[in-house]
């Protein structure tokens, strides 16, 4: 079973929309994911505006709402795909029109960033947004202020922009498509959402979750995931992310007829299955889970320690044999370095005094 202990994140309102792309559900059960949890929490009290690079389907707003919840702001979380609103009317729904500022106006109407007033605005696909309302984009985040189509007077706002994209920006401003100086200024902090392929840890409870919501839909109880059909979770590419994934939980159940899904239950497509042949593309945590569930398969009782002498040993290998490297290398102490490599025969009891000579 899944490590439970691991925080979910849920999207709100996914009865609403619930042929959406987005990623329903996020957890940080990967070290890639609660590294990039922990670097969330520590940014979100500030006011420093977010950028958040990820494919689509990996959690972005998810990890947006996140940051406004932690956030201590009182006002509103308000989301806005840049890539659904009209050309013509982009102007007048981020900003907002006065009565008859254009045919149809016929009231004022205040825009997303008023709408956001006292919290977060949460811009997704950034990218998509034409370079005319960059320029705009621009002068609101330096002046704080907006201006209505058709208003003589700007308002003063009180907005935290969280921004998303799924496209390198730094390329698309080489490309002329996106403002150098609204792309620095948007930049101040920056998170990358790694796609589920390179999170395998998440996999699982991600899987047990959506497993246990549709279960539950459905009026029965949750089965489980078999061992063959995890490994073939953990195997998959996972081109559509998040979204994907509880597409094809949601199927195994309505074609299950039992306590357990089994690998044919799961529509994996074969082209994104990965093969012997492909090993070398899969991400590293992905290939050492991989190869380590091959190894606990086999009667090895000494694994533990020759996964922990290989571990040392290689590092201490990488760093050329410097102790304080290896050390911040791996994340201990030095004490707790010099203890291992006296256990795995690398370092002599006289070599270890000589340290503190």
């Amino acid at each position: 079973m899944s490590d439970r202990s691991s925080p979910i994140l849920t999207y709100p309102e996914q009865e609403k929309s619930p042929l959406s792309i987005r990623a329903k559900a996020l957890v940080f059960a990967d070290p890639q994911s609660r590294a990039l949890l922990a670097e969330v929490e520590r940014i979100a009290p500030s006011l420093a505006p977010v950028l958040i690079h990820g494919e689509t389907g990996t959690g972005k707003e998810l990890v947006a709402r996140h940051v406004h919840t932690i956030s201590g702001r009182k006002g509103p979380f308000v989301a806005v795909n840049c890539g659904a609103i009209s050309e013509t009317l982009a102007e007048s729904e981020l900003f907002g029109h006065e009565a008859g500022a254009y045919t149809g106006a016929v009231g004022s109407k205040a825009g997303w960033f008023e709408a956001a007033n006292g919290g977060t605005l949460f811009l997704d696909e950034i990218g998509d947004l034409p370079l005319a309302l960059q320029v705009k984009l621009l002068r609101v985040l330096q002046e704080r202020e907006v201006v209505r189509v058709g208003a003589r007077k700007a308002t003063a706002i009180d907005v935290r922009l969280v921004a998303a994209t799924n496209v390198d920006l730094a390329q698309a401003v080489q490309a002329g498509h996106f403002r150098q100086d609204l792309y620095y200024r948007l930049n101040v902090v920056s998170f990358v959402l790694p796609p589920l392929r390179q999170r395998i840890g998440d996999i699982e409870p991600l899987a047990d979750y959506f497993l246990e919501i549709y279960a539950q839909k459905l009026g029965f109880a949750a089965p489980r995931l078999t061992a063959d059909s995890l490994a073939a979770l953990q195997a998959y590419s996972w081109p559509g992310n998040i979204r994907e994934l509880e597409n094809i939980i949601h199927y195994a159940l309505l074609v299950s007829s039992g306590r357990e899904i089994h690998p044919e239950h799961l529509k994996l497509s074969a082209h994104n299955l990965s093969t012997p042949a492909a090993t070398s593309q899969r991400a590293p945590l992905a290939e050492i889970a991989h190869q380590l569930k091959l190894l606990l398969g086999k009667d090895q009782p000494e694994l533990f320690n020759t996964l922990e002498a290989l571990l040392i040993t290689t590092a201490y290998e990488q760093t050329r044999f410097n102790q304080v490297r290896t050390a911040e290398l791996l994340g201990l102490t030095r004490n707790m370095v010099r203890t291992l490599l006296k256990r795995h025969g690398l370092l002599q009891e006289s070599d270890s005094l000589a340290v503190h000579s």
